[in-house]
């Protein structure tokens, strides 16, 4: 396994990830009050950058890793961006079940990468 490939896939899903969280889930903190097409023309646009950046991010993984393994990296990802965006953005509670959640998703990343 080469590093850069493995830095350059997850600085590009983890970039990737925050404009697709913001992107499926912003418009309900601020766009709450428009129509639902207005939020979904806005998150189209903002899914945009996201697909900018995810489909480098997944043809360069691509060249060390496995379809499977690029998938459990992007739902670490995921997660890890998430959380903080949940509790943080949206000011929702910290709950114990991101720590399960958490649990599952890297019993998932040893099964896939062992």
């Amino acid at each position: 396994m080469k590093f850069p490939v493995l830095a350059q896939t997850i600085v590009l899903l983890g970039l990737s990830n925050v404009f697709m969280t913001f992107a499926w889930y912003a418009h309900l903190k601020e766009l709450s009050a428009k129509p639902w097409f207005v939020a979904a023309l806005v998150s189209w646009g903002v899914a945009l950058f996201e697909y900018l950046l995810q489909v480098p991010a997944n043809r360069i993984g691509f060249t060390q890793f496995s379809l499977a393994q690029l998938k459990i990296m992007q739902e670490v990802i995921t997660l890890t961006v998430f959380v903080p965006f949940a509790v943080l953005y949206m000011r929702q509670p910290i709950k114990l079940d991101f720590l399960w959640a958490g649990l599952c998703v890297l019993g998932a990343v040893y099964f896939i990468f062992r």
